[in-house]
């Protein structure tokens, strides 16, 4: 199969967040599969020689092979692209978006026909991307090289939808009659995450049970009457995790490797990070972690709540992240009210990162939604137990087999399940038990890439 991947951000070319760790990881485990994928981004200013290795295709588009064939190619426009950031700066998104993302997906279109590249699917992901399906059921519904071509939407989190005033919509070159609530007009404004949903052939979430919760109204963003009315076309796979980077067995990132035949060498990452973080070097008290954007979404604002009473529990918590200011306040305040019980990182940190995931015995990560997580599945491979909220991708990898789950968001249920934590790690049979089945979970991006590859089937008799 023909599967052509447009997104606005991939590893290892240009990266916000879990968007770009997908579409740079799948289509490595599609061509190990069998099946031929070319990658379409923007090339942004960050993308230059001699980092990573770019050829020239014609004057406005590059490009640069990973894995054994795949070509990433580079849409390329310097008044466009050529940027410090990939959507905006310190003053907030850019307020050209509309022009860069259509230019992006229009050209994306010509490229397929310029490459001779007749894709059976086009892959697109979130609403920088969404165009392409639109235009291709529209401007381009008559070209003969686009008949037959079908698309899947991966939409990576709901809350981004891609809203731009009515007054922009000339820019987009689409007849004024798809500007209606069943289509592109959300409020009055241009929607195109919405234009995308409707145009799309298939849409996806990255987690089974986030494609059923943004059906709601406490999760759909305003989108879910969209969604419900295409609920038979609404899936969820959930992402997988690239195991050549997470792994205890061979990570060199931290003190001691292991792997759950030596879970007790575990305890010397423990020992390492207690002393990097200047906490009391005991083994008897559970350790938890948190790497962690500090914003409400990832469950600061029932943490913030309860965080004195943690606190004054016997553990020790280390967190990594950086955020929403209040929370840095908050949290530095418990430092200096608790400095023997919390330390406090504000910053990013890849081998400090690697150091807790290894070091921590529980992994705390109470989001309030979670598209699908990377956290828990890091720190299972770990053998670092997560606990968690149930929602999301949460919901559908941690059990109480390999973890601690609450069910109700509230600062109560946090503190109960904290408490419950602290209780199982004194068990140490029962505990060295539940970490062998942690470690055991397998969430590689094969069997994810696998399930793809069937929705791409079905696609294609859509």
């Amino acid at each position: 199969m023909k599967i052509a991947i447009c997104a606005s951000e991939v590893v290892p070319f240009a990266k916000t967040g879990g968007l770009a760790d997908v579409t740079g990881a799948l289509p490595l485990s599609l061509e190990a599969l069998k099946q031929e994928v070319n990658i379409i981004m923007p090339k942004y200013k960050a993308i230059q020689e001699p980092k990573f290795k770019i050829n020239r295709f014609k004057e406005d588009i590059s490009y640069s092979v990973v894995s054994k064939g795949i070509k990433v190619y580079f849409i390329e426009n310097e008044a466009y692209f050529n940027r410090e950031g990939l959507y905006g700066d310190k003053s907030g998104d850019y307020k050209d978006n509309l022009d860069r993302f259509s230019y992006y997906c229009k050209r994306s279109l010509e490229l397929l026909k310029e490459i001779n590249f007749k894709a059976d699917i086009i892959h697109i992901h979130d609403w920088q991307a969404t165009l392409i399906p639109i235009y291709l059921k529209t401007l381009y519904k008559d070209k003969p090289f686009y008949k037959n071509i079908r698309t899947v939407l991966t939409i990576h989190n709901i809350g981004y939808q891609g809203l731009f005033p009515k007054e922009q919509y000339p820019k987009l070159g689409l007849d004024w009659s798809y500007f209606n609530m069943e289509m592109l007009e959300f409020y009055n404004q241009i929607n195109l995450l919405k234009g995308g949903m409707v145009f799309s052939d298939l849409i996806n979430t990255v987690s089974p049970t986030y494609s059923k919760e943004i059906q709601t109204k406490e999760f759909g963003y305003g989108l879910e009457g969209v969604l419900n009315k295409r609920k038979n076309s609404v899936f969820g796979i959930l992402n997988g995790l690239d195991y050549s980077i997470w792994n205890p067995e061979t990570d060199k990132l931290i003190a001691k490797t292991y792997s759950a035949e030596k879970i007790k060498d575990k305890n010397e990452n423990k020992k390492d990070l207690q002393k990097i973080c200047k906490l009391p070097e005991d083994s008897r008290v559970p350790l938890f972690g948190i790497v962690s954007r500090l914003a409400e979404q990832k469950g600061f604002d029932i943490l913030a709540l309860a965080i004195d009473k943690i606190c004054r529990m016997d553990l020790e918590l280390v967190i990594l992240g950086t955020g929403d200011m209040k929370y840095h306040l908050i949290l530095e305040d418990m430092v200096k009210k608790y400095p023997k019980v919390i330390s406090l990182h504000l910053k990013f940190d890849d081998v400090l990162a690697h150091k807790i995931y290894a070091g921590s015995d529980i992994f705390l990560m109470p989001s309030k939604y979670e598209p699908c997580g990377l956290g828990q599945l890091i720190s299972l491979k770990y053998g670092t137990l997560p606990l968690v909220f149930k929602t999301g991708g949460l919901a559908d990898t941690v059990t109480k087999d390999n973890g601690f789950i609450f069910d109700n968001y509230s600062q109560e249920d946090l503190i109960k399940t904290i408490q419950k934590a602290i209780k199982a790690f004194q068990n140490k049979d029962k505990w060295l038990k539940t970490q062998s089945s942690a470690m055991q979970c397998d969430f590689s991006w094969e069997e994810s890439a696998q399930k793809y590859i069937d929705l791409y089937e079905r696609a294609k008799k859509a």
